[in-house]
């Protein structure tokens, strides 16, 4: 049974390593988030460097997640000092599980302050796809999937919760999905 695949991608106000209170908020906010998104049921897991270091990310060995790539659009730092960049790869057994793991708890209070901390940049932040049982997604697979929805709109290839898709590429509906305008968040 295939497995569906989300990448998302914002581009932060400033740098994770800024000692700011903001940016740490954040990341401790993130944290957290990550932790209880975990428990989700459907939730099968997500890229994680394997030494867990913060703001290590161009430079991480990801493993099975493959090389660490930003989508082309990206202009800011990419060492630790610099990096201004909060993304994640995970992987989910259907869009229920992520629908819900994404509005609910944690994750939705920090949604609601993504503005806090998030530019505006005109570019969808998140992307779904269909991947076949026992495929891991890389990193350059969400890349080109947002490059992807962002110049063509959702499709099989690359979608979003309010244009979503089965795996057989034909429309699929969730009803109580998150708020309109689903690019922006």
């Amino acid at each position: 049974m295939p497995h569906l695949a989300l990448y998302t991608f914002g581009v932060l106000k400033s740098p994770l390593a800024d000692p700011a209170p903001l940016t740490r908020e954040f990341y401790d906010i993130g944290e957290a988030v990550y932790r209880r998104i975990s428990q989700y049921p459907g939730y099968l897991g997500r890229a994680e460097t394997a030494g867990g270091d913060r703001g290590m990310l161009f430079e991480a060995d990801w493993g099975a997640w493959g090389e660490f790539a930003v989508p082309a659009w990206y202009g800011k730092g990419r060492t630790v000092e610099t990096t201004a960049l909060a993304t994640t790869l995970s992987l989910w057994t259907d869009l229920r599980p992520a629908l819900d793991a994404v509005y609910t708890g944690m994750h939705r209070e920090a949604l609601n302050r993504r503005y806090d901390w998030f530019e505006r940049t005109g570019h969808p932040n998140y992307v779904f796809w269909w991947v076949p049982d026992g495929v891991i997604p890389t990193w350059p697979d969400g890349v080109s999937r947002l490059e992807h929805l962002h110049d063509h709109g959702s499709a099989p290839h690359a979608f979003t919760f309010h244009h979503s898709f089965a795996p057989d590429g034909t429309p699929a509906g969730i009803k109580g999905i998150g708020p309109k305008g689903d690019q922006s968040h």
